[in-house]
């Protein structure tokens, strides 16, 4: 039967609204290690909680130590990412997939008596034959028995528990592996498939890495990952403080900000008289995105700092904090002399300390140029929720943001929200306090600010040029931190 459509009398247009840019996430971790464990081709794995990295890690790898001081705190981090530094060179790997129950029955396997296969290595074809598993009693043996016919000068092969892995001897980046194939002309029973390292059933194929210097790997992780704010070294190799400090420097000039966290065990950084230690040379660099804490007992104290830095959640109430005074669960504390104390303090470098009232804190919470972390920290969030809203406010609107003073209104509430936010969780100042900086619109030095101020010029004062660039006026935005308490002076006067 033919109908007419009721759009002919009624017409119901349906605009779905594009989902807003998500915001950054200020809490997670990148433990950059050497074990083993994740492949260079992977480079990094996530995780939320310690059991799954020990899942992945022994219980005496650096990276596992790290990542237990890190979710040692309360309250807990929510996120951790490890990430994986080549210190030396590696094979080129072939992994297969993982067998079922079934397909690990020795039964199955003894059933092989002349099996083979084929496999390039290093551009040379090694044929794999005459594998008898009659009298093997479980997977290893089958994994030497395809070892010793490789040869082990070539490649090595090992059964997991789970897979088998076929890696080269070579090693570097010109150091190649395929897949596991069959050759007709050979006489057998082909079995790349029941190892499940053939193309069709294998899980990755990694050729060699050269060795890294620790910076390289940092530009890496950076590249793949913007998921990550934090980031601190657990390695079995020892980096060097030029090492380091080449690290600190590409943090500091990223472009999506980043925060480097080290931990010294050089004693030397308590004397007043060295100054070569590397908390000394990141201050007189005056590098404002890593901080360094000194711990004679434990390499990764750092990684604990910031478990606690981390939960903070910058969109609950009053959630900032400042590292001052917190806790390091499962890092010995410090017995200082005073002068010692104050040489760290003067090198901007902190430490677990314990104090004359059987407490232990940690002091001061500072960057190496003398920022507060906190400050730091709740900067970057204020900078990337601003860049997210203003963004989102451009990305969702249905028609347009009008180079109008109007539009430059809806410009400059999108930013009031986020500000708002600020004193809501406690970076910015919920009262009016005295404004020491140089002024701007209507606001003068020594006028007071409840939290920020934001200035948008008229845009009848914007030049022709950025109008036809179609530009925002420049908006200015006055902050002011609530800061935190670090020091007391009570002064008693007394009379009889």
């Amino acid at each position: 039967m033919n109908a007419l459509d009721l759009r002919r009398v009624v017409n119901v247009t349906v605009n779905l609204s594009p989902v807003a840019a998500q915001r950054r996430g200020f809490g997670t971790l990148m433990i950059m290690g050497d074990s083993n464990v994740i492949s260079v081709n992977e480079r990094y794995r996530t995780y939320q909680n310690l059991e799954a990295v020990a899942n992945d890690f022994s219980l005496t790898a650096p990276e596992y130590l790290a990542a237990a001081l890190y979710y040692g705190q309360t309250p807990q981090p929510s996120q951790l990412m490890i990430g994986r530094w080549a210190s030396e060179s590696t094979p080129a790997i072939l992994t297969g997939a993982s067998l079922s129950a079934v397909e690990q029955e020795i039964a199955t396997w003894n059933a092989i008596t002349n099996g083979y296969f084929v496999i390039n290595i290093n551009g040379t074809k090694t044929t794999v034959q005459n594998l008898d598993f009659a009298s093997v009693t479980n997977l290893n043996q089958v994994a030497s028995a395809i070892g010793t016919a490789i040869t082990d000068s070539v490649a090595t092969v090992q059964w997991t528990g789970e897979r088998f892995v076929i890696s080269t001897v070579a090693l570097g980046s010109s150091v190649t592996i395929e897949y596991a194939a069959e050759d007709g002309t050979i006489t057998g029973t082909y079995i790349g498939n029941m190892l499940k390292l053939s193309q069709s059933t294998a899980t990755s194929i990694e050729t060699g890495s050269d060795a890294e210097t620790p910076v390289e790997t940092v530009t890496k992780l950076v590249d793949l990952s913007s998921a990550w704010y934090g980031l601190t070294l657990a390695t079995t190799t020892l980096i060097t403080d030029e090492q380091m400090i080449a690290i600190a420097a590409f943090i500091e000039g990223v472009s999506l900000s980043r925060v480097f966290g080290i931990t010294t065990t050089d004693t030397r950084v308590m004397d007043a008289v060295y100054t070569q230690d590397i908390a000394s040379q990141l201050k007189k660099l005056k590098y404002s995105r890593t901080i360094t804490v000194y711990s004679s007992s434990n390499p990764y104290a750092m990684a604990s700092a910031f478990g606690r830095a981390f939960t903070v959640n910058f969109s609950a109430s009053s959630d900032t904090i400042t590292l001052k005074f917190k806790q390091l669960p499962g890092v010995i504390y410090e017995n200082l002399t005073e002068t010692q104390a104050n040489t760290l303090a003067t090198k901007n470098c902190n430490v677990f300390a314990y104090y004359n009232n059987d407490t232990a804190i940690f002091q001061e919470g500072v960057m190496a140029n003398g920022d507060f972390f906190d400050e730091r920290h709740g900067l970057d969030w204020w900078q990337d929720a601003t860049q997210n809203a203003v963004y989102n406010l451009l990305y969702q609107s249905k028609t347009k943001v009008p180079q109008t003073n109007a539009g430059m209104a809806l410009i400059a509430n999108t930013i009031q929200t986020v500000c708002e936010e600020g004193i809501n969780n406690g970076l910015l100042a919920s009262e009016a306090l005295v404004w020491n900086a140089d002024g701007f619109g209507e606001l003068q030095t020594g006028d007071t600010v409840e939290g920020y101020y934001i200035y948008v010029p008229p845009i009848s004062s914007q030049a022709q040029s950025d109008r036809e660039a179609r530009k925002s006026v420049p908006i200015q935005v006055a902050l002011k931190l609530a800061g935190a308490v670090h020091f007391v002076d009570v002064i008693a006067n007394v009379n009889r």
